[in-house]
């Protein structure tokens, strides 16, 4: 049996098929006129085609050539141009005569001018449209609508000259329209239908006829205006203006779902969407503008129209994604409408509340019959709103996780009356928030029922974990809970969020987003509890204490280690910094208690060397040493204590296979912490804070190159000779007792002497180099004086003698300094 489907669904078919066969005959037509100007173009006598020319080949004048040339206008396109300028310069001279010369006829006169012109220029185009002449029936029946036009304006001159021009201007509008339609409708129907065998042939000259295009789209773009006009002349208020607009709206939907002509479809969808748009923004401003519930209803009764509107050209269209944006638009003016009455009847807390619970309403059309475009759109419609009402719950959101942090500029200042006191101290209260949190809660809930048993599952879970954290954070601001109930629940935050950290994470060898998402959860709430904490000192001891053994207590887990014991260390060492603070010790005192933290952490990383938790709890420890050596900078003694015992940590660090790179920093703390101690007794003098570095320097080259020959001794003993050598270099240049430079003498003439027994490069070069400068030094001052008792011309003289024994043998200084240069380098 065959399927036939139901009339309406054939209408649309053969419809669609007639707008192909349309498009199709338009092409047809285009090439049928080019192949018509390429045949009488072969068939012209050679004499039209060049005469007195000479083509390549041929003799001057026969009009032979080796190539064609080509037209460079087509045949299609001057008749267009020439319709086009006809038209244009016969719309010119009827406006002229319209306003010029009207004034000199009489009224026989000019009705009978105006009216045998409009005539004419609308009857004629249906005669060229039988012989074939579409493109001149075109133009002519342009030229007729301006006309029409122009009949309109002269019959307001003389008849109607004391009539309002807007409403004028709606009723001639009005009457256009219909005017336009009725003769494109009927210049179509004047057409004859092609003959059976001029169909089977093909579209043969002069066997197809079609009618004009331009009037009836003309016509339904002018039959947006009427109603508009009307509503603005008899000064109709903002109401039924917006009223006339979604009126207009609808019927262009209506024209653009029925019409089988693309371009009448085309200005029937521009038309309805542009007046479908002002007046839905009209109708949702005046909605949410209004003073009363009265006024709000109506206005969304409006949107009301407007939403079905939209379903029904929804429903209507073929485009699955056209119909899912109609639904959408509809969804959200039924939410807009819902929103400003409530806005008008209730307090504003409970506007965006009342927004949601419409959007979730709409939820519900997902269980409905409707087609699965208009279902699609409508969740879409309630997704945005809730989207945005989640937005608009962001300010509570942010201050009461950034207002704590006020606290830190004020510690231990007193307790408040109030947790909203506490954190909103020098944030403001954002405006309608006390029903935040059961905003939060609702979307939240919504999303973890949507997305349950959902490919997208994972992400409502942390999306919904977020939602539900922001909005149990907020009630005790929005409650104003007294301030140590406001510590509680904030706690009770931090646990829950780790249970579900440590619930998601088992049997997980890597944390999932889930898990992820509650670790930072948590520590972003403990950091906040921590800082709210700061108004009371016993209260800041207390959340500090509970934190650290909390998170403590989470390092179990495998998943949350890496996350939990940083936490638990940093919340430490805000504890030992607290206790410090209350016991009323100065920083650097502190600092000492703060140092038990990095003992504690690396004594934890060594039981749990090589897993992921050992990285961030070393990191964790670095970062609490350095904030005990901050605190003691201001106290030289203790600093150089605080040192030295960060050495030792280190070094007991770098006793572990995989850290021995430590022993390194190990090494740069002692040095610092030497150095430190020497400052804090007044040391001035260079050799006590290099020979300290010199001699451990010395002995790490000798047991390098010990076990690697190939190492060099710049490498191996360059640093720790320099370190002590240069600076006492420099301080023996300027010190004028004999005892340094004298130590300095020897020892580097020591160091020259063990370079050249053991045929070393760099004790050689350094330990000479600073030899000759220190005797250089030392002998400066006779130097001076025999210079003083030479005559004047002895120097010239003397490096005059230089020059000329160094230029007798030049030859031979050379072959000296190569020698020289090949023995260094064979030193090593």
């Amino acid at each position: 049996m065959t399927n036939l489907p139901p009339p309406a669904e054939e209408l649309r078919l053969l419809d669609a098929e007639l707008r192909q066969l349309d498009l199709r005959r338009a092409v047809l037509l285009r090439r049928r006129e080019w192949l018509i100007h390429t045949l009488r173009a072969a068939a012209a006598p050679p004499s039209a085609q060049g005469v007195g020319t000479t083509p390549v080949g041929g003799r001057p004048g026969t009009g032979v050539s080796g190539a064609a040339r080509r037209p460079e206008a087509t045949a299609p396109g001057v008749q267009n141009v020439l319709l086009v300028l006809g038209g244009v310069l016969l719309t010119v001279a009827a406006i002229a005569f319209t306003l010029v010369s009207w004034g000199h006829m009489g009224i026989a006169g000019r009705a009978l001018v105006l009216g045998a012109l409009t005539v004419a220029a609308l009857g004629a185009p249906v005669v060229l449209l039988r012989r074939g002449l579409r493109s001149t029936a075109e133009a002519v029946a342009a030229l007729g609508t301006i006309l029409t036009v122009l009949d309109a304006y002269a019959l307001h001159e003389v008849a109607f000259s004391g009539t309002d021009g807007p409403g004028y201007t709606a009723a001639g509008s009005a009457v256009l329209a219909a005017v336009w339609a009725v003769y494109g409708v009927v210049a179509g129907a004047a057409v004859p239908p092609p003959a059976p065998a001029a169909t089977e042939r093909g579209p043969a000259a002069g066997s197809v006829r079609a009618g004009l295009r331009h009037p009836v789209p003309l016509a339904v773009a002018t039959a947006h205006l009427p109603l508009l006009l009307w509503a603005l002349a008899v000064g109709a208020g903002p109401l039924t203006v917006t009223a006339v607009l979604l009126a207009t709206a609808a019927g262009g939907t209506a024209v653009a779902l029925r019409a089988a002509s693309v371009p009448v479809r085309v200005v029937a969808v521009v038309g309805a969407l542009g007046m479908g748009i002002v007046g839905v923004l009209s109708a949702g401003w005046l909605c949410w503008s209004a003073s009363d519930a009265g006024t709000a209803a109506r206005a969304a009764a409006l949107l009301v129209v407007a939403a079905v509107v939209a379903l029904v050209a929804g429903r209507s269209v073929r485009d699955p994604e056209a119909g899912t944006g109609a639904a959408l638009a509809a969804g959200l003016c039924l939410v807009a409408g819902a929103g400003g009455v409530l806005r008008a009847a209730l307090p504003g807390e409970w506007t965006v509340p009342g927004c949601v619970a419409c959007a979730l309403a709409l939820l519900a059309a997902d269980r409905t019959p409707l087609s699965r475009p208009l279902r699609r759109g409508l969740v879409r419609a309630s997704a945005a709103v809730q989207c945005c009402a989640v937005l608009w719950s962001v300010p509570l959101v942010a201050g009461t996780v950034l207002g704590p942090m006020t606290q830190g500029a004020r510690p231990w200042s007193g307790a408040p009356g109030d947790v909203r006191d506490a954190v909103f101290t020098d944030v403001p209260w954002p405006p309608y928030a006390s029903t935040g949190p059961l905003v939060l809660a609702a979307v939240a809930a919504v999303v973890l029922v949507a997305g349950r048993n959902t490919a997208r599952g994972a992400a409502a879970r942390v999306v919904a974990l977020v939602l539900g954290w922001a909005a149990v954070i907020t009630v005790p601001v929005v409650l104003q809970l007294p301030y140590p109930a406001g510590l509680v629940g904030q706690g009770v935050v931090v646990v829950a969020v780790l249970g579900v950290a440590e619930w998601s994470g088992r049997g997980e060898n890597r944390p999932s987003p889930l898990t992820l998402t509650a670790l930072l959860l948590a520590l972003v709430t403990s950091v906040d509890l921590a800082f709210l904490a700061l108004a009371s000192q016993s209260a800041t001891i207390c959340v500090l204490v509970s934190l650290t053994v909390l998170f403590g207590a989470a390092c179990r887990g495998r998943v949350a280690a890496p996350f939990a014991a940083p936490a638990a260390l940093g919340h430490a060492t805000a504890l030992a910094c607290a206790i410090g603070a209350s016991a009323g010790w100065r920083p650097h005192d502190t600092a000492l208690l703060v140092l038990v933290v990095p003992a504690v952490a690396a004594l934890v990383a060594s039981r749990t060397s090589g897993s992921r938790a050992t990285v961030p709890v070393e990191v964790a420890g670095a970062a609490a040493g350095l904030l005990a050596l901050a605190l003691a900078v201001t106290d030289p003694p203790m600093l150089a204590v605080v040192l030295s015992l960060c050495g030792v940590l280190t070094a007991g660090t770098a006793l572990r296979p995989e850290r021995r790179a430590a022993g390194y920093a190990a090494a740069a703390l002692f040095l610092l912490a030497t150095w430190v101690r020497l400052t804090a007794w007044d040391v001035t003098t260079p050799e006590a804070y290099t020979l300290p570095v010199t001699g451990p320097a010395l002995i790490v080259g000798a047991l390098r190159r010990r076990r690697d020959t190939a190492v060099s001794s710049w490498t191996a003993y360059g640093a720790g000779l320099a370190v002590t050598l240069v600076p006492s270099l420099l301080a023996a240049w300027d010190d004028r007792h004999w005892l340094r430079p004298l130590l300095l003498g020897v020892a580097a003439l020591a160091v020259t002497l063990a370079g050249a027994r053991h045929r070393l490069q760099a004790p050689l070069v350094v330990g000479g180099g600073v030899l000759a400068l220190v005797t250089l030094h030392e002998l400066a001052p006779y130097l001076v004086q025999v210079v003083g008792a030479l005559p004047r011309w002895a120097p010239p003289a003397l490096a005059g003698l230089v020059l000329l024994a160094l230029g007798a043998t030049y030859e031979q200084r050379l072959r000296d300094a190569r020698r020289l240069r090949e023995a260094l380098g064979r030193l090593r």
